[in-house]
C-alpha cells in the first residue's frame, strides 16, 4: 500500500528510489521517532518532484501509517506473548476461516495496515488498540505543530538577524561609535601591535599565531592570492574582533552608502561624526541662551533669587559654547565643506552632482561617496578593499597622488601592481596562515619575495640533510656498546630540532584559450558610427575603427564616456543608429561583461552551466574547457555560488572559449582575479591567435596586453599615440586635480 502511494504521488521517480524508500519503511522501526520519515523521505524526493507542500503530505500519509502499524506489531506481540504463558487470552477474538487468520498474520509480517480482511461476508475484528493509536496520531499532530511553530521562529529570527546585521553595519560605517574626541587623542601611540592571534572563519583556519605589527603613519599594501582571507583580516580589525587599543580609531571602507535623499557633499560632511555632534551641540547651546535671555527679560526686577539663578545658568552656557566654538577652530569645522568637495571633485563629481540625491546615484558611484566620508574624516586607521576596482583611471591617478600624502595610518587590499607601487611604503604578504611583512613597494616586495623564498628553501635543506645524518649515525651505532651513548646523544638532538616545514610552492596558474581559424580580411569595420538611446541622448558619434586579428586595442577614458557602450556596439547588443558596420559571415566575437557574474546560473555546477549553455559536448569535453582555466578536480562539480569572485570569473572565461571567438571583447576583465591570475591571463592574451579589445584601468595589464590604446572621453572615440603612463601624466600631473565626467 505504501508502494502504490508513493508511485502514485512520485511517479517521475526512478523504481530504484522508490525501491531503496519502500524497503527503508519495511525495515524501519518508527514508534519512538515519528520525525524519522521526515528526515529520510523528504530530502529524496523533494530533489525528484520539487513540491514540498506535495512530499509534506506524503511524509504526513507515510508516517501515520507506520506508527499505526507499529502499534498493530506492539499489540500482536502482547497477545503471543500471553498466549503462550497461561494460555489465556486478555480479548476476545472472533475467529473466521483459516484463510482469514492466516491473511491477517501475513500482512501484519508485513506491516501493511489492516482495517478488517473478509472472506466472503466474514469480517476479522482488528487487533488495533483504538486508544493507543488515538495516542499516537494526537502525539504525531502535536508534533508537526511543534515543527511548524519552530519554522516559523525559524523565519522571524532569519528576518530580525538580517536586519540587526543592516543595522550594524551601518553603525559600523560611522566612523567613532561612540563618539571620539579625536582631537584629544593626539600624541598618543597608535602604533598596533597583536601577538599570537587567530582567525576564522566558516571553520576555516585564516590566520594562526599570527603576529600583526602596524607602524603608524606607513602604508602597507595587504597582498595574496584570492581565498587567503585578506578583506576578512580587515574586517576582524573594524570590528574590534582582534585587539585594537580603543583609542585608535579605524574605518573599513566596505558598504556603500544608503540611497535616501541625502545630497553625496552632506553624505560626506556628515562621516565625521565629531564634528556634527559639536555642530549640535553649539546649535543646542545656543536655543537654551535664547531661551534663558528671553526668561531674564520676563523677570521682575524684585525677583533677585530667579535672576541670580538665570544668570549663572547663562554663565555656564556661555562657557560650554565658548569650549565648543574653540574645538570646531581646532578641527577647522569651517573649511570642513570646501574638503569634502574637493574630495569629491577629485573622485569624479561634478559640482552640480555634489547636491543630487545619493539615490540618483548606481552602486558605483555610491561606493565612491563611500570612499570620499572615509578620506574626509581621516581615522587614525583606514582600509581600503580594491578600491580601484570601482573607479576610472583618472580617479585612481588622483587617489595615488592624494594617498602618497596620506598622514595616517592605511591599509590596502588591492591588485593592481601599479598603484601599490605608487601608494605602499609597506607589503603586508597573507599566505598560508601567516602574515610576512617587506618593506618598500611591489616591486620591492615581488624581488625580495623570491630571495626569501630561495632561502628558507635552502635552510629547510640544509635541516633535512642535518636530521638525515643524525638519523643514520643512531640507527648504525644504536646498539653498539662503545658508541650507543654519543647515539642517544644525537638522538637528543634530533628531538629538540624545531620542526620545519617545506616553504610554499606556489602553483603556477596557466590559462588557454581554443584557437580560431583563420578568416580573410577584412574583419570587422566601423565608418562614421553613431549610437544613442534616442535621438537626443547621443552617447558616442563618428566611431571609424579597423579590427584585425592581430589587434590588441585598449579602450580607455572617464566612466561614462561611453566605453562600455562601444564594447556592446562591437558584440552586437546595440545596434547604431547611422553609419555602417563590416563584419566577417564567419565572424564570432566572444563579450565578457563587468556584470559577468550575474550571467551564471549559481544553482548549477560549472559543468552543468557549460552543457546547458554550450550542448552537444560530453563531460569530459566541458571539464577539459573549463581545467583550461583552472577549474579542476571538483571545483567544476561544485554548486557556482560556493566559488569565490576568482573562480566564477574562471568559468566565464572558459564560457568564452568554448564559443572559438576570432575576436575577444573583455570589459574590465581583471576585476575580480589575483595577480598570479591577472599574469596567467596576459600570458593566454598574448598566445591567443584572435583580435583582442579591452576595457581595463589596470596599468601594467594594459601595457602588457596591448599595443594600441583608445580614448573614449565625451562621445568621441580618438587614437592615442603615447603609453597609458603619457595618458596618466596628461590627466592629472602630480598635484593637480582631475575632473571625470559622470553619466548614470
Amino acid at each position: 500500500m505504501a508502494l502504490a502511494l508513493i508511485q502514485q504521488t512520485v511517479p517521475d521517480a526512478d523504481d530504484a528510489i522508490i525501491d531503496y524508500i519502500n524497503g527503508y519503511l519495511n525495515e524501519g522501526d518508527f514508534e519512538d521517532d515519528h520525525d524519522a520519515i521526515y528526515e529520510f523521505v523528504k530530502p529524496i524526493l523533494v530533489d525528484v518532484v520539487g513540491d514540498e507542500g506535495r512530499i509534506d503530505d506524503l511524509c504526513a500519509e507515510l508516517t501515520k501509517m507506520y506508527t499505526r502499524n507499529s502499534a498493530i506489531t506492539a499489540a500482536t506481540a502482547k497477545t503471543t506473548t500471553t498466549s503462550s504463558a497461561s494460555s489465556k487470552l486478555d480479548h476476545a477474538v472472533t475467529m473466521g476461516c483459516q484463510a482469514s487468520v492466516s491473511a491477517t498474520v501475513s500482512l501484519n509480517k508485513s506491516k501493511v495496515e489492516l482495517d478488517h480482511v473478509s472472506s466472503g461476508r466474514r469480517r476479522v475484528l482488528s487487533q488495533v488498540n483504538q486508544e493507543k493509536l488515538r495516542k499516537a496520531e494526537a502525539k504525531i499532530a502535536n508534533k508537526m505543530a511543534k515543527r511548524l511553530e519552530r519554522t516559523n521562529q525559524r523565519v522571524e529570527y532569519e528576518v530580525s538577524r538580517l536586519l540587526e546585521s543592516e543595522r550594524q553595519l551601518r553603525e559600523e560605517y560611522k566612523l567613532y561609535n561612540p563618539i571620539l574626541d579625536y582631537t584629544s587623542t593626539k600624541g598618543k601611540n597608535k602604533d598596533i601591535k597583536i601577538e599570537n592571534f587567530d582567525i576564522s572563519f566558516a571553520s576555516r583556519r585564516i590566520l594562526t599565531d599570527a603576529t600583526l605589527s602596524i607602524t603608524f603613519g606607513r602604508r602597507y599594501g595587504v597582498v595574496g592570492k584570492n581565498g587567503t582571507g585578506k578583506s576578512t583580516l580587515l574586517r576582524a580589525m573594524a570590528r574590534r574582533e582582534i585587539n585594537v587599543p580603543q583609542h585608535i580609531s579605524v574605518l573599513y571602507v566596505e558598504q556603500e552608502v544608503a540611497a535616501d535623499d541625502t545630497p553625496a557633499l552632506d553624505m560626506v560632511l556628515r562621516a565625521d561624526v565629531w564634528r556634527e555632534h559639536l555642530l549640535e551641540k553649539e546649535q543646542h547651546l545656543n536655543a537654551r541662551i535664547a531661551e534663558i535671555e528671553a526668561e531674564q527679560n520676563n523677570t521682575s526686577l524684585n525677583n533677585n533669587n530667579n535672576k541670580v539663578s538665570l544668570d549663572g545658568q547663562l554663565d555656564v552656557c556661555q562657557n560650554k559654547l565658548k569650549e565648543v566654538f574653540n574645538k570646531l577652530q581646532d578641527i577647522e569645522s569651517d573649511k570642513a565643506e570646501a574638503k569634502a568637495s574637493a574630495i569629491l571633485a577629485g573622485l569624479g563629481f561634478a559640482a552640480p552632482d555634489q547636491k543630487r540625491p545619493t539615490k540618483e546615484f548606481s552602486g558605483g558611484w555610491r561606493m565612491r561617496i563611500s570612499l570620499a566620508r572615509a578620506l574626509f574624516c581621516k581615522p587614525d586607521v583606514l582600509m581600503l578593499d580594491e578600491p580601484d576596482n570601482m573607479l576610472d583611471i583618472p580617479a585612481i591617478v588622483w587617489l595615488e597622488n592624494y594617498l602618497q600624502s596620506w598622514p595616517n595610518t592605511l591599509l590596502v587590499v588591492s591588485h593592481d601592481r601599479e598603484f601599490l607601487d605608487e601608494v605602499a611604503t609597506d607589503i603586508i604578504h597573507m599566505h598560508s596562515a601567516k602574515l610576512d611583512y617587506y618593506k618598500g613597494n611591489f616591486s620591492n616586495f615581488d624581488g625580495t619575495k623570491a630571495e626569501r623564498h630561495k632561502a628558507l628553501f635552502r635552510e629547510w635543506e640544509a635541516q633535512m640533510q642535518y636530521r638525515q645524518h643524525l638519523q643514520d649515525y643512531i640507527d648504525r651505532w644504536r646498539y653498539n656498546a662503545k658508541r650507543g651513548p654519543q647515539a642517544q646523544s644525537k638522538l637528543k638532538i634530533l628531538e629538540k630540532l624545531p620542526v620545519l616545514e617545506p616553504p610554499d610552492d606556489e602553483k603556477l596558474i596557466t590559462f588557454r584559450f581554443a584557437v580560431p581559424e583563420q578568416l580573410s580580411p577584412p574583419i570587422l569595420q566601423m565608418n562614421e558610427v553613431t549610437f544613442g538611446y534616442t535621438a537626443q541622448r547621443i552617447i558616442i558619434q563618428n566611431i571609424n575603427l579597423d579590427l584585425r586579428l592581430d589587434s590588441r586595442v585598449a579602450i580607455i577614458g572617464p566612466n561614462g564616456a561611453g566605453k562600455s557602450t562601444m564594447l556592446k556596439l562591437l558584440a552586437e547588443e546595440n545596434k547604431p543608429i547611422s553609419g555602417s558596420v563590416f563584419r566577417n559571415g564567419r565572424l564570432r566575437v566572444a563579450y565578457f561583461t563587468q556584470h559577468h557574474i550575474d550571467q551564471l546560473d549559481l544553482s548549477k555546477s560549472a559543468v552543468a552551466f557549460m552543457a546547458e549553455k554550450f550542448p552537444g559536448k560530453n563531460e569530459e569535453e566541458y571539464r577539459r574547457i573549463l581545467g583550461s582555466f583552472g577549474i579542476t578536480g571538483m571545483l567544476g562539480l561544485q554548486v557556482m555560488r560556493t566559488l569565490s569572485g576568482g573562480q566564477k570569473s574562471r568559468v566565464a572565461f572558459a564560457c568564452l572559449s568554448a564559443q572559438r571567438p576570432h575576436v575577444l571583447v573583455l570589459d574590465e576583465p581583471t576585476n575580480h582575479l589575483d595577480m598570479e591570475s591577472m599574469d596567467a591571463l596576459q600570458d593566454a592574451l598574448d598566445k591567443f591567435n584572435g583580435g583582442v579589445i579591452i576595457v581595463s584601468h589596470d596599468e601594467r595589464f594594459i601595457t602588457t596586453v596591448c599595443d594600441e590604446i583608445w580614448i573614449c572621453d565625451k562621445g568621441v572615440l580618438s587614437k592615442f599615440s603615447g603609453t597609458i603612463k603619457d595618458y596618466k601624466r596628461m590627466i592629472c600631473p602630480k598635484n593637480g586635480s582631475i575632473a571625470s565626467s559622470m553619466t548614470n
